[in-house]
C-alpha cells in the first residue's frame, strides 16, 4: 500500500509539473511589422499582468492554460486563445488606431474642470487598502555609459492614513550591480519606493493642470477615438511664450468616459521647450535634457489599480569638480493585484528609500517571468555591468 501511495504521489507531482507551461509571445504592428512595446497582456485565469518590452515580447509561466487579453492605447484590443500558443515564439499582429482621425469632442464643460473631476473621482475609486506585487527595474547611465542596474520583486501593502496613501514594502528578491561615484548620492537613483505609490495614487504629476496659475499657460483639446467610444483623450500643451524660461510638460490623459476614471497619463517635456531654456552651470543645479513620465491604470469591474509606470530623466549637473551627465530609466509593472492584506513581521519590512543599498537576494531567475521581459540589448547591458 505504501508503494502504491508513493507511486501515486509521484504521478500527481509529475502531472502538475508537466502542466507548467512557459510561453513567449511577440506583438507586431499589422502595417509596419515593427514590435509593439508597452502593450498590456492580461492572463485571464490568474489575472497576472505582463507588459511587452521594446522587442514586443512577453514571457510567462502558467500551470495549465489560459486565454490572454491584449490592450494598448494605440491599438485595437485582441483576445488570444490558449490553443493558438503552440510555437516556441507565438507572433500576433495588432491593428493600429493611429491611421484614423480623432473626433474633437464638443463639450460645455471646461477641460480643466474635467481634469479636476477625473483626478478627484479616480483618487476615490483606486482600491485602497490593496496589495500589489510589483517588478521594479532601474538603469543608471553616467556620462553616456551604463554604470548601475537594480531590479526586484516587491509586495506593496497600500493603506490610508489621514487621507494619505501609505505603503508597507516587503522585498521578495532583488539584485544590484555596478558602482557610481561618491559625489552621486543614492537619492539620485530613481524611485523612492516608500513614497512613489502615494505619487501615483493621487496623480501628483497632474498638479500643474490643477493649479489656477499654471494651467492658464496651457491649451486644452478633448478628443475621442472613432474606434474606441469608451475613451476620450485630453491633450494639454503649453502656450508658446518667448519670455518664459519655465519648463512645462506636454500632457496626454486617456480616460474612461462613463466611469470617469483615468486610464493613462503621459507627461513629456518637448524638445522645443528644452531648446528655449539656457543652461545653468551653478553647482548642484540640474539642467534637464530629456524628461518622460507615463503611468497606466486598469479598471476591471469593481477593481481599479496601477498597472505600470515608466519614468525617464536625463540631465547634466555641476558636481563641483566637473559637469556630469546622468540618465535614469525606471520601470514598474504590477504583476498581481489583490484586495487582501498580507501578514508580516516588522523585521521583514523594507524601510530604505531605494534598492541601491539593499543586499542581493536572488532565489530564482525572477526577471525572466517578472511581467517585463528584458530585451537582448538589456541583457547585454546587465551582464556587462554585473561583471
Amino acid at each position: 500500500m505504501r508503494r502504491i501511495l508513493v507511486l501515486l504521489q509521484f504521478v500527481i507531482s509529475f502531472t502538475v509539473f508537466s502542466q507548467i507551461n512557459e510561453k513567449r509571445i511577440i506583438l507586431l504592428d499589422l502595417d509596419t511589422n515593427q514590435p509593439i512595446d508597452e502593450a498590456v497582456v492580461l492572463v485571464l485565469k490568474t489575472k497576472q499582468v505582463l507588459m511587452t518590452n521594446a522587442e514586443g515580447t512577453v514571457v510567462f509561466e502558467i500551470k495549465g492554460g489560459s486565454n490572454l487579453k491584449v490592450t494598448h492605447s494605440s491599438y485595437l484590443p485582441i483576445t488570444i486563445k490558449w490553443a493558438s500558443l503552440n510555437q516556441p515564439e507565438n507572433i500576433f499582429y495588432l491593428k493600429s488606431k493611429l491611421n484614423t482621425l480623432d473626433d474633437i469632442v464638443i463639450t460645455n464643460k471646461d477641460p480643466k474642470e474635467i481634469i479636476k473631476d477625473l483626478v478627484n473621482n479616480s483618487t476615490k475609486r483606486l482600491n485602497v487598502p490593496a496589495r500589489l506585487k510589483v517588478y521594479s527595474r532601474e538603469f543608471f547611465k553616467l556620462n553616456g555609459d551604463y554604470a548601475y542596474f537594480n531590479d526586484g520583486l516587491i509586495n506593496f501593502q497600500l493603506y490610508k492614513e489621514q487621507k494619505k496613501v501609505k505603503s508597507v514594502l516587503l522585498l521578495e528578491q532583488n539584485r544590484s550591480f555596478g558602482l557610481v561615484g561618491d559625489d552621486i548620492s543614492s537619492d539620485l537613483l530613481g524611485y523612492n519606493l516608500n513614497s512613489m505609490m502615494e505619487k501615483y495614487y493621487v496623480f501628483s504629476v497632474l498638479r500643474p493642470l490643477l493649479d489656477d496659475k499654471i494651467r492658464k499657460k496651457y491649451n486644452f483639446i478633448v478628443k475621442v477615438n472613432t474606434l474606441n467610444q469608451d475613451y476620450n483623450n485630453i491633450i494639454a500643451t503649453p502656450i508658446p511664450d518667448e519670455k518664459s524660461k519655465e519648463l512645462l510638460d506636454d500632457f496626454k490623459i486617456v480616460y474612461d468616459v462613463k466611469r470617469k476614471l483615468i486610464i493613462e497619463v503621459t507627461a513629456v517635456i518637448s524638445p522645443e521647450a528644452l531648446a528655449a531654456v539656457e543652461e545653468n552651470t551653478t553647482k548642484g543645479v540640474k539642467n534637464i535634457i530629456r524628461s518622460k513620465f507615463k503611468t497606466n491604470y486598469r479598471a476591471d469591474f469593481e477593481n481599479y489599480y496601477l498597472v505600470s509606470s515608466n519614468e525617464e530623466i536625463n540631465y547634466s549637473v555641476n558636481t563641483g569638480n566637473e559637469i556630469k551627465n546622468i540618465e535614469i530609466l525606471n520601470n514598474l509593472v504590477t504583476t498581481n493585484f489583490n484586495i487582501q492584506n498580507f501578514t508580516y513581521n516588522d523585521s521583514q519590512v523594507f524601510k530604505d528609500k531605494t534598492l541601491f543599498n539593499a543586499k542581493n537576494s536572488i532565489l530564482t531567475e525572477y526577471w525572466n517571468f517578472s511581467g517585463l521581459t528584458p530585451t537582448a540589448k538589456e541583457l547585454e547591458i546587465i551582464n556587462k555591468i554585473s561583471k
